[in-house]
């Protein structure tokens, strides 16, 4: 088949397609490609198509082909990558992006561009900016290059995040996400009015987008308004067929132990969309949360589907009602298909141990998983990082759906900012975490930790947490993106208190919803200079106190993969 003749038939599928004829156009590239299998225009022209129209996996096969056909086709590289961002296949991305980078890097802005947001995706925000800054400057006007490096400014809290902002707004004003990045960027400068002006017009212009009604309930609980949410409400009724909505604002609601009201917006949720199985869930979990289990146990029972997230949390609900081996039924239903589940992990060690199983000992009890370490390196790290986490702290709220009972948390991703303080306690945490990998016991490839044991590791989620006598604590919790959890402290109380453990790091004890009277398996005194270690799989929280404060860096720790 010749180029003449592929062209034809792209030309033939693009008239059906703006004709609206979705289906002949879908038609016309099958029998192409079965056809002409040789051409890569054709393959390209036909990812296209697949991408537009929602088939993510099929583009990325289609774009494959090309690329394959045309190894040295920057534009199908380009597309490729795409494509599997879209799949969430971001180091498969880089590769496709790195095999034509030589020619592309010099002179051709939309693959720098895509680069940059493929890097911002890995977590590399500084390459992201650096190739931002090259698409920018090989094309002033484009206008993703200019939303990018802006976010990537907010992430990493360079001064001039406002001003970016500006700029990518002046060639796109009509992007919802630059004006919720702008009134971030008011938020972190100090200007809250600016920020919540924004965050108001955000919700009353588009009540259906997420991101800003999450926004603004931030604000509101910030201001201390105990009806943080009602704006959800306001929105669900001006969208009414937005589901999104309700699974946000149960979601906030939750995350601060507001169970009762979760789900009774979850109630609400069933009543409008009747047809949706996953609200009957939703309020299942947060009754049994509130306590009322026979009501869950009805939601539970109505239930016609089977789905890790059910079985999950249908488990919480026979722990509360103390039918133990339903729950590992339960689990180990998750766990065959979610081998690497945390929270799975997590809840069956709790089943584990009110069974006297010993494989509760085998995976929470072996010595060395979870430790309490000098940091490496120089003391002088911690103390040059203080004063700037304090000062963050100082402009930092109270956050949405986290453990925190009181006190603040850092903005965004700590270890992403550029302040070299906060480089080279990044770089001293490393070297700690990887002794502590190097000491663990041997490798078990059944263990959710210890299957890791000889792979490298990274750091990803990071941030700093500022608790204030009066009661301030972490509520049990865990994390569920990481295989390792941390607290390094920076300061502690030295008040003498009524309880001799205030403050302290409880880890292993089960959280308040499951109305569980198992003690932690381990308390950690808060030394300053020293970081504790731990597998994700352990709930863990503090003791309120009751005067001074306390400083802690935190972060997840996962394989690099």
């Amino acid at each position: 088949m010749s180029q003449a003749e592929a062209a034809d038939w792209i030309a033939r599928a693009k008239r059906a397609e703006q004709a609206g004829d979705i289906a002949n156009s879908a038609r016309i590239y099958d029998e192409a490609l079965l056809a002409f299998a040789d051409q890569p225009a054709l393959a390209n022209s036909a990812g296209d198509f697949a991408m537009r129209h929602g088939d993510r996996a099929k583009a990325a096969n289609l774009f494959e082909q090309a690329c394959r056909l045309a190894p040295t086709n920057i534009e199908y590289a380009v597309n490729h990558a795409i494509a599997l961002q879209a799949l969430g296949k971001f180091a498969d991305a880089l590769a496709s992006l790195k095999s034509v980078e030589g020619e592309a890097s010099e002179g051709v802005p939309r693959y720098c561009s895509v680069r940059a947001t493929c890097e911002r995706a890995r977590g590399n925000l500084g390459e992201a900016a650096r190739w931002y800054d090259r698409a920018i400057r090989l094309n002033p006007r484009h206008a993703k290059a200019h939303h990018g490096r802006a976010r990537v400014a907010i992430e990493r809290a360079e001064i001039d995040a406002i001003a970016r902002f500006d700029l990518a707004l002046a060639l796109n004003p009509g992007e919802a996400d630059l004006w919720l990045g702008k009134a971030q960027a008011l938020d972190v400068s100090g200007d809250v009015a600016g920020a919540r002006s924004i965050a108001e017009q955000l919700c009353e212009r588009a009540p259906a987008w997420v991101e800003g009604l999450r926004f603004l309930a931030q604000l509101r609980l910030g201001a201390g308004e105990k009806d943080f949410t009602s704006h959800y409400r306001t929105a669900a009724d001006r969208a009414p067929d937005a589901r999104a909505i309700f699974h946000d604002w149960i979601e906030q609601l939750a995350g601060l132990d507001l169970a009762k009201e979760a789900a009774e917006v979850a109630a609400e949720a069933k009543r409008r969309f009747p047809n949706e199985p996953l609200f009957t869930l939703i309020e299942a979990i947060h009754a049994g949360s509130a306590g009322d289990d026979d009501h869950a146990e009805k939601l539970f029972a109505s239930l016609a589907f089977a789905a890790p997230l059910r079985s999950l949390h249908e488990a919480r609900h026979r722990i509360r009602r103390g039918e133990h081996e339903k729950a590992e039924a339960l689990i180990h239903a998750v766990l065959s298909v979610e081998p690497e589940n945390i929270a799975a992990w997590a809840l069956i060690g709790i089943v584990w141990r009110l069974m006297d199983d010993a494989r509760a000992e085998w995976l929470h009890g072996q010595s060395g998983l979870y430790r309490q370490m000098p940091i490496e390196g120089h003391s002088s790290v911690l103390s040059e990082a203080s004063p700037l986490l304090h000062r963050l702290h100082d402009k930092s709220p109270l956050p949405l759906g986290q453990s925190l009972r009181g006190g603040t948390q850092t903005r965004g991703q700590l270890f992403d900012r550029i302040e070299p303080e906060l480089k080279a306690l990044h770089n001293a945490i490393l070297r700690t975490v990887e002794r502590y990998r190097r000491e663990l016991p041997a490798e078990d490839p059944t263990h959710p930790l210890l299957r890791h044991r000889v792979h490298p590791w990274k750091i990803t989620n990071s941030w700093s947490v500022r608790l204030s006598g009066g009661g301030d604590y972490h509520t049990s919790h865990i994390h569920p993106q990481g295989v390792i959890s941390s607290a390094l402290y920076f300061e502690r109380s030295n008040k003498r208190e009524e309880d001799p453990h205030a403050g302290w790091l409880e880890i292993g004890r089960p959280p308040p919803d499951l109305r569980l009277d198992l003690p932690p398996l381990e308390l950690r005194e808060p030394k300053p200079g020293h970081l504790t270690l731990f597998p994700s799989t352990l709930y863990h929280g503090t003791r309120p106190f009751g005067a001074d404060r306390r400083m802690t860096v935190a972060f997840d720790v996962v394989p690099v993969d």
